[in-house]
Order: C-alpha cells, then sequence, then structure tokens
C-alpha cells in the first residue's frame, strides 16, 4: 500500500524494516520510523512467514499479524509518513526475503531488531540476525527492544 507524504523532484531513500509482532519486530519499526522521519525516507514494512498456516494455533497467529499490518498501515497514514507494507510468504526464510525486499526497493537501510542473548550466547548471534547481516546488500541498523 502506497501512501505518498509529498510530492518529490528526484529519487527518494527508502528504508526496509524487519516486522514482527514480538517485541524485537515492534522496536525495530519504532525505530524505522524515526529514520523515516529523520531522513524523509520511504519506508517499507516487510513481514516475512515461510509457509502457509497448518494448525489452529498458525491460523491464529496469521490473523494477529494481519491485523497489526493494518494498524501500521493506517498509523502511517496517519502520521503521513510515504510507505507500503509487504506480506512475503514465498518459502524463503525472513534473510532471504529482507535481502530481496532491500534490493527491489533499491533501499538505502534495512532496520531489523534482535533478542539481548544470555552471556554464554552473546558470541555468537541469533541465526536469523546473523543470516540477515551476512545476505543484506546495504546497512544494516540491529534494535535490541531493551535499548532505548
Amino acid at each position: 500500500m502506497r501512501h505518498p507524504q509529498s510530492p518529490t523532484d528526484g529519487a527518494r531513500t527508502t528504508i526496509v524494516v524487519g516486522y514482527t509482532t514480538q517485541e524485537p519486530g515492534r522496536a525495530a519499526l519504532e525505530k524505522a520510523i524515526a529514520e523515516a522521519i529523520l531522513r524523509d525516507a520511504e519506508l517499507v514494512v516487510v513481514h516475512s512467514t515461510k509457509g502457509g498456516p497448518a494448525t489452529e494455533h498458525e491460523i491464529q497467529h496469521l490473523h494477529e499479524h494481519e491485523e497489526a499490518l493494518a494498524d501500521i498501515d493506517r498509523r502511517l497514514t496517519e502520521a503521513g509518513i510515504d510507505h507500503r507494507v509487504r506480506k512475503l510468504v514465498r518459502g524463503m526464510s525472513p534473510a532471504e526475503d529482507l535481502a530481496a525486499a532491500v534490493n527491489d526497493e533499491g533501499a538505502s537501510l534495512l532496520v531489523v531488531g534482535y533478542t539481548h542473548r544470555s552471556r554464554t550466547s552473546k558470541a555468537l548471534l541469533g541465526s536469523d540476525i546473523q543470516q540477515i547481516l551476512l545476505q543484506a546488500p546495504c546497512p544494516v541498523l540491529a534494535v535490541r527492544p531493551d535499548h532505548r
């Protein structure tokens, strides 16, 4: 869904944010909104799901995501932020979907959330964030929800 904020006379900066309804995804969205306002950039909100729902719990989870994405769309529209919301169900990992979205959009920044790891696992990032950092064709801003 595209909602222009104002006419532009040249290419506009685009920021892609990986969104989930969990706290890291919400923190990434908030940071991405702030960055989009600061840079007068278009914001592309991407929610990646590997496949369709198979259980009652997964169906409920899908409905929650759809409602959250609709709320985000309304919020960004009301704030006058040029944006699009993309729901991707292509059988790809979130890292692959986000890297593809960055390429498709010509984005100059990717914003993702991550969870603070225990002392034992601090040496290695989680596999999703590690894949994203390795595959992203642009700078990545990794946002920790407890770092405000």
